[in-house]
């Protein structure tokens, strides 16, 4: 039998993902939750889940040495994080902002893979 060698980083971002997807599964079945004062959908919290899980992987892949992986990773955890809160704000900046740092970011990545 072969034995698993699993690192703490690869599967917190790994269960953050996973997480973030029930999450998303779950909004049509499942009312949303109280936090706080607040009421938050499933579908928020999946959001925000992923944004945190493109986070880690930013820190789990700078860790490793992957530079494109970790940029790549921390491009879309701010573009995500912005199209998140653009709409949670009622602020279209933000979420303008999203578009363009995304945009930006899939430019720069495709002209490095070169």
């Amino acid at each position: 039998m072969t034995e698993l060698d699993l690192e703490a980083g690869p599967v917190a971002v790994g269960l953050l993902v996973g997480l973030a997807g029930l999450l998303f599964l779950a909004a049509p079945v499942v009312a949303p939750v109280p936090i706080g004062g607040l009421r938050v959908s499933p579908v928020a919290l999946s959001a925000v889940t992923l944004t945190a899980a493109f986070t880690l992987g930013t820190v789990v892949f700078a860790l490793r040495g992957r530079r494109l992986f970790a940029i790549a990773h921390g491009v879309f955890a701010v573009a995500w994080a912005l199209l998140v809160a653009g709409p949670l704000f009622g602020n279209g900046d933000l979420l303008l902002a999203g578009v363009v740092v995304l945009v930006a970011g899939v430019g720069f990545l495709a002209s490095q893979a070169r």
